[in-house]
């Protein structure tokens, strides 16, 4: 039962890297409509009128990518709790590193472009990352349970 519940979360991890990756993370538009900043897992966009500037973030999908891989590998691995538990280790530090990156781009960099004081949109994509920290944090969990359970049945024999 509980290699279900740490199989569909680190699924869901997967997924939201994917959501992540394929969506919308952050959009400000100005109120006069001149000019609009969007952020994506491939590129920051800063349009003015009919002209914009490109700022390449293809690491953003490139780490994003590595987390999915690691929780499809994670997901083949249920016969080894530890390799498990650890790959989702260096899965929540990958993603507090991609939302630490998120946050730079979109606090340090976009928001201060025109208009301070408008916060912008967070989009999909960014919803979708949270998703996926969620459920590899409670991937982790139901993995360390799994793990407490069987040494448990060890001991009574």
């Amino acid at each position: 039962m509980l290699q279900r519940i740490q199989s569909l979360f680190l699924a869901l991890v997967a997924v939201g890297m994917g959501g992540m990756i394929s969506l919308p993370i952050w959009d400000k538009t100005a109120l006069d409509t001149t000019q609009s900043v969007h952020l994506t897992a491939l590129r920051l966009i800063h349009q003015q009128g009919t002209s914009s500037v490109i700022t390449p973030v293809w690491y953003l999908t490139l780490l994003g990518a590595l987390v999915a891989a690691l929780a499809a590998f994670a997901l083949s691995q249920y016969k080894n709790r530890l390799l498990q538990s650890g790959l989702c280790a260096a899965n929540s530090v990958l993603m507090t590193i991609i939302m630490g990156l998120v946050m730079y781009f979109v606090f340090g960099k976009a928001k201060n472009l025109f208009d301070p004081a408008a916060n912008g949109d967070f989009g999909l994509g960014f919803y979708s990352l949270i998703l996926a920290m969620l459920a590899n944090v409670l991937a982790n969990r139901f993995i360390r349970r799994d793990e407490k359970f069987v040494r448990s049945q060890e001991r009574m024999r």
